[in-house]
């Protein structure tokens, strides 16, 4: 049908050419042109609704197409959030948390017990560094593309939907320059796992370092947090606004929680022990270098 039509179109545009011409008197003869113009004219009419009705279903097509796949990247922004990401966040909290409570080698043991899990370099790609990398970018093209009405509708959720998207941000850069400063260290042979606790004590000892990491862990607790509110809703499981009320709170309790647990765990990384393991290491690495 395709082809037919535009078989049709072809010889309309060449026979106004022809028509054109023998007006200019190069040549005088149009060869029953002048019948298909005229068919031409008088199915114009006609045809230009199936063609408009043709454009309108492909791009309407099109534009479902581009709305599925941006409701599935959303969901999957979503889902690898909370599910690889927030247990992570949580056992990594954990860990930490350690050195507040328990000390230097209490941290060290809960270090090399993640370190010793069967597969450990297969679980932190597939179930960390991928999610991350995915989660991280296109979060940033969220932020990026986001319209944000807080100046004209000052809302407690629009303010909530503004927070979690500066600290988003925030967030990417952290968590990024905390794996160079320790995975990526490791991986290079620059560190070792036994030593992450006095590498961190070394790093805290920076006054700006120690402001960056403070407000790193905590807009990464509140990014989670309020990501958890918003996973419940769009998933449909806090579906009623009584029920999405309860649960915020519920968040903001989670998100006050994990950020004074976070806080601890790097003023337990500043404790004495931590500073004399740091100082012994860095005597160790002046002998032998």
């Amino acid at each position: 049908m395709s082809q037919v039509v535009h078989k049709y179109k072809k010889a309309v545009s060449a026979c106004r050419k022809v028509v054109y011409l023998s007006k200019k008197r190069v040549i005088g003869e149009t060869e029953g042109c002048d019948k298909l113009l005229t068919l031409s004219t008088a199915t114009s009419k006609m045809r230009m609704p199936i063609y408009q009705k043709l454009h309108a279903r492909n791009g309407k097509g099109k534009r479902q197409r581009m709305k599925r796949g941006y409701f599935y990247s959303r969901k999957l922004h979503s889902l690898l959030g909370v599910i690889p990401l927030g247990f992570f966040m949580i056992t990594h909290m954990v860990s930490n948390f350690s050195a507040f409570e328990g000390g230097l080698d209490s941290f060290q043991d809960k270090v090399a017990l993640i370190n010793g899990l069967p597969l450990v370099l297969v679980l932190e790609i597939f179930g960390i560094w991928l999610p991350l990398l995915y989660h991280g970018v296109y979060g940033l093209y969220i932020a990026y593309t986001a319209r944000n009405n807080v100046g004209n509708f000052n809302y407690g959720r629009n303010f909530a939907f503004l927070m979690q998207r500066i600290t988003g941000v925030i967030t990417f850069i952290f968590v990024t320059w905390h794996v160079f400063e320790t995975r990526v260290q490791i991986a290079l042979g620059n560190l070792r796992s036994e030593d992450l606790g006095t590498h961190m004590n070394s790093i805290f000892a920076n006054p700006f370092m120690l402001a960056f990491y403070v407000i790193g862990a905590v807009a990464a607790s509140y990014h989670f947090a309020n990501g958890l509110w918003a996973f419940f809703v769009s998933w449909g499981i806090t579906v009623g606004p009584r029920s999405q009320k309860v649960f915020a709170k519920i968040c903001m309790g989670l998100f006050v929680i994990m950020s004074v647990m976070f806080v601890l765990a790097i003023v337990g990384m500043r404790k004495e022990e931590f500073e004399a393991a740091s100082a012994i290491l860095a005597s160790a690495k002046s002998v032998i270098g």
